[in-house]
């Protein structure tokens, strides 16, 4: 069974890599589910992913405290809203297909605004 998570971690990862290239496709939370995966499979690339310069202090803030930050949101809309407009005037969908995935994205994005901010570090703690 470790193989499988482990196979699905890198898929995740690949999902990821092809987010952070094209604009309409997420990143982190490919991410996310990639070290989900390397949790169960292999704590050498969970620990890589978590300790990425760019995308690490996302992850870890998600596993530590289940928030995303004000920025992350914000790129988040925006992402989904640039996304559906490129689907209208790429697909030219039905108007039952265009309301399907407007209410997919308004979904998402109502989860993603529902997340709680994060925390502030206590006045103590080391600074990354």
């Amino acid at each position: 069974m470790r193989w499988l998570w482990f196979a699905l971690g890198w898929a995740m990862v690949a999902l990821g890599v092809i987010g952070a290239l094209l604009p309409v496709m997420p990143t982190t939370i490919f991410l996310i589910l990639a070290v989900a995966c390397f949790a169960r499979s292999s704590p050498k690339f969970e620990r890589r992913l978590l300790e990425h310069p760019r995308y690490g202090p996302a992850l870890r803030l998600w596993r530590e405290q289940g928030a995303i930050s004000r920025k992350g949101k914000l790129f988040a809309g925006l992402g989904m809203a640039v996304g559906f407009v490129l689907f209208w005037w790429g697909a030219h969908p039905s108007q039952a297909l265009a309301l399907g995935v407007g209410l997919g994205f308004a979904a998402s994005a109502a989860y993603v605004l529902s997340r709680p901010a994060p925390r502030p570090a206590p006045p103590d703690a080391p600074r990354c």
